[in-house]
């Protein structure tokens, strides 16, 4: 197992690498410590966390690159899982979208080794991937294509966005509720750097997608993610009608997802889990049909 004080260190060394990626685990309270074993460490939340950063990571290297991580940033505790989907760079046709793929699959990929770095021997390795049919799965949930239809989150600028848009509404609120399930103070101000990146990457896609008009595409994701958190309406599209704060009304952006307050919302590690796996029951599938690797899957 991880020595937490020498991954402590780890962290706060290379943290000027930068700190990012999908979820650790979300929920607010003491809801989230209910959750959870009580013997879970930090080192497993770590751990939970590379397991996303590898999924993030091949789709957006893949996306750019039409390659993903190298082999050396692959292997660790546990069989080393196949990608279903890698090989397939996006034919950008905006430079401004490009770019930003570029900068957030550095980040990615960055984010990736830091983490490994953190962990050493005890990080687990890449788990099985699917970044190909588990958009198909997720688009026809939201209705975006029909139920014979094929999603290619590869074949444009758009369809690449409204993919991103998937995991990095995601990261923000899973990170937000990971405070009360990390004890170590250096790992937890990593992880209010990890939100901020997040929050940026985010911001990034949100923006992108209401400038580009695909606010009702949007928004039907938003509402698929919302089935699989449960019966509360917690998540928001980017049409100001889906906004929580009063006077929203339709057609005015909602580019940052708060409450009321102008707060945030957090995700439980079950609905973290669901939206992944694609399903409500926390079952292996979707992005990561074999299940994440390490005890917290």
């Amino acid at each position: 197992m991880i020595n937490l004080e020498k991954g402590r260190r780890a962290f706060l060394q290379t943290l000027g690498l930068g700190l990012a990626g999908t979820a650790i685990l979300g929920a607010t309270g003491t809801s989230a410590q209910a959750q959870v074993a009580p013997d879970v460490t930090d080192a497993d939340i770590v751990n939970f966390a590379l397991n996303l950063e590898y999924l993030e990571a091949e789709f957006y290297l893949n996306a750019v690159n039409g390659s993903g991580l190298k082999a050396g940033d692959i292997q660790g505790v546990g069989a080393v899982g196949a990608v279903n989907g890698g090989g397939r760079a996006v034919p950008f046709s905006d430079a401004n979208v490009r770019r930003y793929a570029f900068e957030i699959a550095a980040d990615e990929e960055a984010h990736v080794r830091t983490l490994r770095a953190a962990l050493g021997s005890a990080a687990v390795s890449r788990p099985r991937l699917d970044i190909d049919f588990a958009f198909t799965a997720a688009a026809r949930a939201a209705g975006l294509i029909g139920p014979s239809d094929r999603f290619d989150a590869y074949a444009n600028d758009n369809n690449f966005l409204l993919a991103s848009f998937i995991f990095e509404d995601v990261g923000v609120t899973a990170y937000l509720g990971a405070a009360p399930l990390i004890r170590d103070k250096g790992i937890l101000a990593a992880a209010a750097s990890i939100l901020a990146v997040e929050a940026y990457h985010a911001g990034i896609i949100r923006t992108t997608l209401f400038a580009r008009g695909l606010i009702a595409q949007a928004d039907a994701i938003s509402n698929a993610r919302d089935s699989l958190d449960g019966a509360s309406d917690l998540d928001q599209g980017i049409d100001g009608l889906q906004s929580a704060t009063p006077g929203f009304n339709r057609g005015d952006a909602n580019l940052v997802p708060t409450d009321r307050n102008g707060l945030a919302f957090a995700r439980t590690p079950g609905q973290v889990l669901n939206i992944v796996y694609l399903n409500t029951t926390q079952s292996p599938g979707g992005f990561i049909p074999g299940g994440l690797n390490g005890r917290l899957r």
